[in-house]
């Protein structure tokens, strides 16, 4: 079947893919450095107590919104202009622009204003004295959702001309500000010397893709404006699949602030080492495999598409089984290396290695579901996504309610990895049964004819 494929097309692809996930493995990389050390330094200063619950669970609405609108600006907004003809996406982008920004504004005010009652919500368990804490912080991250989301309106454009340089290097604008927010401001503010460096990484990041898409952004003739529907339908589809899958995490560091002070930590210290994992096994090849599933789909290629996605699928299978057996192997020589100094303790450690074995089948589950989803919302095909995001939220509450205010770290972080493994497993069984996998004679016509 492989022989059918035309030689320029495969070429072009796996140049492409090649290119394309170097570039953002190695933005990637460097931004796994800095968050090594951010969480170095989070770990040194808080360790888990008190107060490191209550930035953890308010940075966390924040991280969760702003990497949704990041991921939502990849999936959806990219390929609608990559879909754009020439002369339209200026135009497309322009207008396209000013509505998100409008929505990332809104967005930051009510973060701001609905601070105290957010923090109500996400972290019930909190002492008065952690819960007006985690508000004025969160109040102070409010800003960098507006940063953040409006540095991947830009980056959107600079991944339709394949430039992944800035993009990439989001997440090492936004620790290194962390970081040196909390070295420089730690004896002036505290704890709040976090939020501050946070918020100003975001807005560095900005600045950079604004200005290094200037030259994209030309001065275009009169166009008729695109449907306000056309262009929010798509990405507002991601946004509600990518809050979806984010709420799978609320929803147990919520649960986990009525297990004692510290867990609210622990678990957040978890997340931050597998997030690291799940990234390094989705992003350099949904980054660059998504504009090209977009591309063949514009071309009514959608066998070749196909064939991209499940190959890539199988591969990432393997690997995140691999890695999830690697890290419950060296969990607790690595947490130890990784942590434990300062403030994180050796009854830290233990906490957080309890909390990590439940937690670490999430890499396979949330690694398929995660580009599977996103293959799908590039073939445009948002609805099965979004149907089985709802799933892992789903049981991750139910599981939760039944064992109450579990104070066992095992069982918090295993709720959360069920509810991805059967979010992957429900969006598998739906593109089988709504027959959105081509058969292999249907496959054989679509390749021969674009031979």
């Amino acid at each position: 079947m492989l022989r059918l494929v035309p030689k320029s097309i495969t070429s072009l692809v796996r140049s492409n893919l090649v290119r394309g996930g170097l570039v953002v493995g190695a933005g990637i990389l460097v931004g796994n450095i800095t968050g090594f050390f951010r969480v170095v330094v989070t770990a040194w200063f808080l360790g888990t107590h008190a107060h490191a619950d209550a930035l953890a669970v308010a940075l966390g609405p924040i991280d969760t919104i702003t990497t949704a609108f990041i991921n939502t600006m990849l999936v959806a907004f990219v390929p609608m202009l990559m879909l754009s003809r020439p002369g339209e996406r200026e135009a497309v982008f322009e207008q396209a622009a000013r509505v998100f920004a409008c929505i990332l504004a809104i967005a930051s005010g009510s973060i701001f204003l609905l601070a105290p009652e957010l923090i109500s919500i996400l972290g019930p368990g909190l002492a008065p004295e952690q819960h007006t804490q985690a508000v004025q912080l969160l109040r102070m991250f409010a800003p960098a959702t507006f940063f953040g989301g409006a540095s991947a309106i830009f980056a959107a454009l600079l991944y339709t001309e394949r430039r992944f340089t800035a993009p990439a290097f989001y997440q090492t604008c936004v620790n290194g500000g962390t970081i040196a927010g909390a070295l420089l401001l730690w004896k002036v503010v505290g704890v709040y010397g976090f939020a501050i460096g946070y918020s100003a990484g975001a807005a560095l990041q900005l600045v950079l893709t604004w200005s290094l898409s200037r030259d994209l952004r030309r001065t275009v003739g009169r166009h008729e404006d695109v449907p306000l529907r056309h262009i929010l339908l798509k990405p507002f589809m991601f946004l509600l699949y990518a809050s979806l899958i984010s709420a799978n995490i609320l929803v147990t560091r919520a649960f986990a602030t009525h297990a004692g002070p510290g867990m609210a930590a622990s678990l957040d210290y978890c997340l931050k080492c597998l997030s690291v994992v799940v990234a390094y096994l989705v992003y350099p090849t949904a980054n660059s495999l998504l504009p090209e599933i977009a591309r063949l789909k514009g071309e009514n290629q959608a066998a070749l598409a196909y064939r991209l996605m499940f190959r890539s699928v199988g591969t990432m299978a393997g690997l995140s089984v691999v890695a999830c057996i690697i890290a419950v192997a060296v969990r607790t020589p690595v947490i130890t290396l990784l942590f434990e100094r300062g403030s994180f303790t050796a009854q830290s450690t233990l906490l957080v290695t309890q909390v990590f074995l439940g937690f670490a089948p999430s890499i396979v589950g949330w690694t398929l579901l995660d580009l599977v989803s996103r293959c799908f919302f590039a073939l445009d095909r948002p609805k099965r996504p979004v149907v089985a995001a709802f799933v892992p939220v789903s049981l991750n509450l139910g599981i939760m309610l039944l064992a109450g205010k579990t104070a066992n770290p095992v069982m918090l972080g295993l709720a959360p990895s069920a509810g991805l493994a059967a979010g992957f497993l429900a969006l598998f069984a739906l593109a089988h049964v709504r027959g959105q996998i081509p058969s292999p004679v249907e496959e054989a016509v679509e390749v021969g004819n674009a031979a």
